[in-house]
Parts: C-alpha cells; structure tokens; sequence
C-alpha cells in the first residue's frame, strides 16, 4: 500500500510538474492562440542596427497606424492586417486577412523580401551610405521590435526574434 501511495505521489508530481512547464511555455507567448497559431518556424535575426535611443511604444504604434493607414489607402482592399501588441508593443505582428494566402515559411520570406524594398525606401535608410544592406527586419530592430510574428491566419505562423 506504501509503495502504491510513493507511485502515486510520484505521478502526481510529475503531471504537476508538467503542467507548470505546459504553464510557462504558454506564458512566454500569451498571443499565441488568440491571434495567431503556435509558430511552425522561429528565427533569430542579428540586426545590423542598434535599436534607436528614443524608440518607445509611441513609435512602434505609430509606425504601426501609419503603415494601416497606407494599406487602407490603396483602392483595394488591404491584404494583411498590422499590429503591435504587449506591454510595450514590442511584439509585431502580421496577419493575412484573406485565405490562400502565404501559408509557408518561402512565401513568407518573399513577403519579408517586399517589406525590406519598403524600408529601404524610408528616410532613415536613404540617408545612410548603404541602404542595399539594411533589411525590414533592422527597421523592426531600430523601431524597438522584439519579435515579428507573421500568420496566414489559420494554420501557420513563423516567428523572428530580433536581437
């Protein structure tokens, strides 16, 4: 009867243990399930950038409302919705909005192409010696972004940590 209760006690522990972990996982990513699918692929991107001294939470979101605004500018409909989320909204996210969209890690990264000739066209890049070397992903990084989350809004989602 001592050596069933021990099992028990042990299993016990252990799924406890489990569910703990199951817990902080979920809590490292508390986005993942509401607004986009637990990412298929992650990434770390070593930006060529510094984040920029007076980058704040005012700037991602104004980056955010104005980048809306141009896509709901175009005499068609936007493709993807863009937001930023968190604390901070250190966190981007982009989300196609219609079905047969970019549901694979390659189309992602010719979207993440497109989005690079977009930044490269900003001020900022310009003004630098070499705008050819500076990517969409050392604009999030300058911004104050810590994490790019793309979704086709059903069934894929990958994720770029910037550091």
């Amino acid at each position: 009867m001592a050596m069933l209760g021990a099992r028990v006690l042990t299993c016990a522990m252990a799924l406890a243990a489990g569910l703990a972990m199951a817990g902080c996982a979920a809590a490292a990513d508390r986005h993942a399930g509401y607004y986009y699918p637990e990412p298929t692929s992650q990434e770390t991107y070593q930006a060529r950038v510094p984040t920029l001294a007076d980058s704040d939470r005012r700037r991602r979101i104004g980056f955010v409302t104005a980048l809306t605004a141009e896509m709901l500018n175009n005499p068609y409909p936007p493709q993807y919705a863009v937001f930023a989320k968190g604390a901070e909204a250190e966190k981007l996210i982009i989300t196609a909005l219609y079905g047969n969209g970019i549901d694979t890690l390659y189309r992602a990264r010719g979207l993440f192409a497109m989005l690079t000739a977009v930044a490269r066209a900003t001020t900022f890049f310009r003004e630098t010696n070499a705008p050819e070397n500076y990517t969409f992903f050392d604009l999030c990084k300058l911004l104050g972004f810590k994490q790019l989350t793309y979704t086709n809004g059903d069934d894929f989602a990958h994720q770029v940590k910037f550091e």
